[in-house]
């Protein structure tokens, strides 16, 4: 066993990031300012569209991006019953109602067929959620839409990489939106983008995610001189710092080095557990490219001889980080008591959510803690 606790999540950070933070404090510039300019520029450049809008989340995004679409009181907006809060979260600050469909079992993606039972003339968009960095099924879903005329939000929190098809995810539907969360694949601390086919949203939700300014800080202040700003929407403090992005900047042009370090962590987990008792990930979807953003187990007490809840145990004992992703929505009291949701409602996710468990699987990670890693499983499910 190991002698040290092995952090879930841990972010690989290098000198030239360090290096940009310490050139953001000594030029006394914290806030929205070049490097914000700079990340947006590059990180449009990597998904081959015109703009981004950098943010102070992925969840500021989504959040934007119902606005931008003019979702509101009276919409619904169907997602999915196996993602983080946040992204149901932002339909309903939006004012919209969510509507959660089903997942597919086998890869936990929205459930192109649950979307359209739930369809009603209320329904104005979906918002559908590139989980563990595997891409939904966007032909269907696409299709959907635009047999019913809905907008399309693609939460890309995990899939900064993925491609669907020959297309990068956030580029296929009305808007993606990206997370730089200090456990995401690359890493801001905290920090979103927003990409749209669409530039004028873009613009619309840069002005919205700044107080509803006409220029940001950059513009007024910088050394081209004071530019008067005028408010023109009702906006929120949702902008990205110079700091953020000193981070961003670095991390971007890796994304692909990181990407490759986490498949090959990915074979070697798919290797060694082929032969224990547990449920591994579905196999990478022809003609797509997976971002291996999250590696999970599927894990329960007649398969496995213990439970979920046991298994997360077992390995903290062993000193190996592990998480959860996620428990399904319908199972967390504030939605049971505002919308009524049942878990029942969506039995695949709400099984999922019961027996999901997450291994580390980070660029920082060594073949030693690899090989941790595996012989901790390993001896849990032989024990069992």
């Amino acid at each position: 066993m190991r002698d040290t606790f092995l952090v879930f999540a841990q972010p690989l950070i290098e000198q030239p990031e360090m290096d940009e933070v310490l050139d953001s404090l000594r030029a006394a510039w914290l806030g929205t300012g070049p490097k914000v300019h700079q990340f947006e520029h590059d990180f449009a450049a990597y998904k081959g569209v015109g703009q981004a809008a950098a943010l102070n989340s992925c969840t500021a995004g989504l959040h934007l991006a119902c606005l931008a679409l003019d979702l509101g009181h009276g919409d619904e907006v169907i997602s999915t019953a196996m993602t983080f809060c946040s992204s149901i979260n932002a339909i309903i600050h939006a004012g919209a109602t969510p509507v959660l469909a089903d997942i597919d079992p086998e890869t936990q993606a929205i459930d192109p067929a649950s979307i359209e039972a739930r369809i009603t003339p209320r329904t104005k968009a979906l918002l559908v959620v590139h989980f563990a960095g595997r891409p939904c099924d966007m032909d269907a879903i696409m299709d959907i839409a635009r047999r019913h005329d809905l907008r399309v939000i693609e939460d890309c929190a995990h899939a900064i990489e993925t491609e669907y098809h020959g297309r990068k995810a956030g580029t296929i539907g009305d808007i993606g939106c990206f997370s730089f969360y200090s456990t995401k694949n690359i890493v801001t601390g905290e920090g979103g983008m927003v990409i749209a086919r669409d530039e004028s949203l873009i613009d619309r939700i840069r002005i919205m995610a700044l107080h509803g300014m006409s220029a940001d800080a950059w513009a007024r202040f910088s050394d081209a001189g004071y530019k008067h700003y005028h408010v023109v929407e009702l906006g929120f403090k949702y902008n990205m710092m110079d700091l953020q992005a000193a981070l961003g900047i670095h991390q971007l042009p890796r994304v692909d080095r990181y990407w490759e370090r986490r498949r090959a962590i990915w074979d070697r987990y798919m290797e060694a557990f082929a032969s224990l008792p547990v449920g591994l990930p579905a196999p990478v979807a022809p003609d797509t490219r997976h971002a291996f953003h999250l590696f999970t187990l599927r894990v329960n007490r007649e398969r496995c001889g213990l439970s979920r809840d046991e298994a997360l145990t077992a390995l903290h004992k062993r000193n190996i980080g592990s998480g959860v992703h996620y428990l399904a929505i319908p199972e967390h009291p504030f939605y049971q008591r505002t919308f009524g949701w049942r878990p029942e409602d969506t039995p695949n996710a709400t099984a999922y959510g019961r027996e999901t468990l997450s291994l580390p699987l980070s660029p920082k990670l060594s073949d030693r803690d690899v090989a941790d890693v595996i012989e901790a499983v390993t001896d849990i499910f032989a024990r069992a």
